[in-house]
């Protein structure tokens, strides 16, 4: 998995933002080192990100976007070699862009801590409804073949757990395969039976060729079910970049 480093912009797009949207308290989830939080903390917004990394790392991970994207620049020049081009002209420029991101990030978090948590998904530290919006960008379906269905199943639940009106997910494409994740109409049914609707919608925003696609959860119906024993459902956390940290070892 690849730290990212997504603009504000990038996210007004991918979740279709309006600015009613964005007058609603927000969390975003995983936030990685975006600098959403950072920019619309300068237009007055109430955004909270969480992210496991921000419990040992928090400034080093818009760092690390640098050194990472620098250390895997031929492979994400290969990797992204046919997609669109609506955001990125090409890797360098995105390596560019995060770079700009990141340092934004890595200004916010700095000056305001208290809004950057650790936590991590299927169990996050946040009270049943306490968010009117939560968005969640490049992760549960993104990698829903090495994370499994039972993790999608679980962070989709605690996404609207700690909602209060919609949960928003993009994009619906495996990262690996380029494809829409196959267990989505499933996922949704189960979903369905526990009072949270669903919807997937088109957005102006396309990463891999095809991938414009968000779900949509509306989750005012939905009340959580009794929580389940301690350490259940967080096989998604063992999933692990072996090259993560691997520029550390060249500067050692």
């Amino acid at each position: 998995m690849l730290v990212s480093a997504r603009s504000f912009a990038e996210y007004r797009a991918m979740f279709a933002l309006t600015d009613r949207d964005l007058d609603q308290r927000i969390l975003d989830c995983p936030g990685g080192a975006a600098s959403f939080v950072a920019e619309a903390g300068q237009r007055g917004i109430d955004v909270v990100a969480v992210d496991r990394e921000y419990a040992l790392h928090r400034e080093e991970l818009g760092l690390l976007v640098e050194r990472e994207t620098s250390f895997k620049r031929e492979l994400l020049a290969q990797e992204t070699a046919g997609y669109a081009r609506a955001w990125y002209a090409d890797a360098d420029d995105m390596i560019r862009q995060w770079t700009a991101n990141s340092r934004l990030f890595r200004a916010d978090i700095a000056a305001r801590p208290e809004r950057y948590l650790a936590g991590s998904l299927p169990e996050l530290p946040f009270p049943d409804r306490s968010f009117d919006l939560v968005l969640s960008s490049h992760l549960v379906f993104s990698y829903g073949n090495r994370l499994g269905e039972e993790f999608q199943r679980s962070a989709l639940l605690e996404l609207a757990r700690v909602a209060r009106r919609e949960v928003r997910l993009f994009p619906l494409m495996v990262y690996d395969t380029g494809e829409r994740y196959r267990g989505l109409d499933r996922l949704r049914e189960e979903l369905a039976g526990f009072g949270i609707g669903s919807r997937v919608e088109r957005v102006a925003y396309e990463f891999q060729p095809g991938d414009d696609e968000m779900l949509v959860l509306t989750c005012a119906g939905y009340r959580a079910p009794a929580p389940t024993a301690p350490g259940a459902g967080r096989r998604g956390e063992a999933v692990v970049d072996p090259v993560r940290w691997r520029h550390r070892e060249r500067s050692a």
